[in-house]
């Protein structure tokens, strides 16, 4: 069977080396770069990625210290402007003048910042259940448990811990899908144990509040007034609540929401409501 892409690395400003998935699709149409959550990696993106790539090209980085991209050595660096500097470090060597940037949760924060830095170069965007606002307890319970469950042993008990942590998002979970979200969270080690696929320190820089910016978030969200944008919300989700997206909706009228049901923070965007309504979106582009 054909890989659906090919996995290919890159290397950072600094010297470290990146990894991104690219996807092949139809030139005559501007690229979709998938950006992932605070500790996640490009595989949350295979079943959007193969469908999108049918229509066009599909970018899916892993930022530094997650999955097969390097660790970065000074924790320091784990904050969304080093991110963005990466990011655009890739476009810039793919030669991608444009993008849709489709973003989950820190992905999507990605979306505001990286339109604010250089407008012009994302031409729609897609943020899932996140938004320049966040509710404090959801947050809270994010960064508590960022980089803090611990190794194991077996399979099965990596995905105890992560059913756990995550089944506040996904209550109506099957066995399988648990065991496919766990494949995705952890990395088998030399061991024969089982780790997490990021770097721990990921958790730390985020309890630290580490960020380098200074941009009022607002502000950010306020340069996609002339962005096609849509917000894909979970409705169990304890960051973005319905409060804070009639706030969006205020600042950017035509702002398109779109809710996924019985999802939390954040859904994988392989839920049917997500799928059809990004894809109308997209068409509408």
């Amino acid at each position: 069977m054909t890989k659906a892409y090919d996995g290919r690395y890159y290397t950072a400003a600094d010297g470290l080396r990146l990894y991104y998935r690219d996807y092949a699709g139809p030139s005559d149409s501007v690229p979709a770069l998938c950006l992932p959550g605070l500790t996640r990696n490009s595989r949350d993106f295979a079943a959007l990625a193969e469908w999108l790539s049918g229509e066009r090209r599909v970018i899916c980085p892993e930022f530094r210290g997650r999955g097969n991209s390097a660790y970065d050595p000074d924790w320091k660096n784990y904050h969304p402007a080093q991110y963005a500097t990466d990011t655009w470090g890739l476009l810039d060597e793919l030669a991608m003048d444009r993008v849709v940037l489709i973003g989950t949760s820190l992905g999507g924060w990605m979306a505001m910042l990286m339109n604010y830095q250089q407008a012009g170069r994302i031409t729609a965007a897609v943020m899932n259940d996140i938004g320049p606002e966040a509710n404090a307890g959801g947050i809270a319970r994010v960064t508590a448990g960022a980089g803090r469950l611990e190794k194991v042993s077996t399979f099965n008990d990596a995905i105890a811990q992560v059913k756990i942590f995550y089944e506040i998002a996904f209550p109506d979970w099957h066995d399988e899908q648990w065991r496919s979200y766990t494949k995705t969270t952890y990395r088998q080690t030399d061991d024969s144990g089982f780790d997490l696929n990021f770097d721990r320190n990921i958790g730390h820089a985020a309890r630290e509040g580490v960020s380098g910016l200074t941009v009022d978030p607002w502000d950010l969200f306020d340069s996609l007034h002339d962005v096609p944008t849509l917000v894909i919300h979970g409705e169990l989700s304890d960051i973005l609540t319905g409060d804070i997206i009639l706030k969006m909706q205020h600042r950017k009228p035509d702002l398109q929401v779109a809710g996924v049901s019985n999802r939390g923070h954040a859904p994988l965007l392989d839920e049917k409501e997500a799928v059809d309504a990004i894809a109308i979106f997209l068409q509408a582009l």
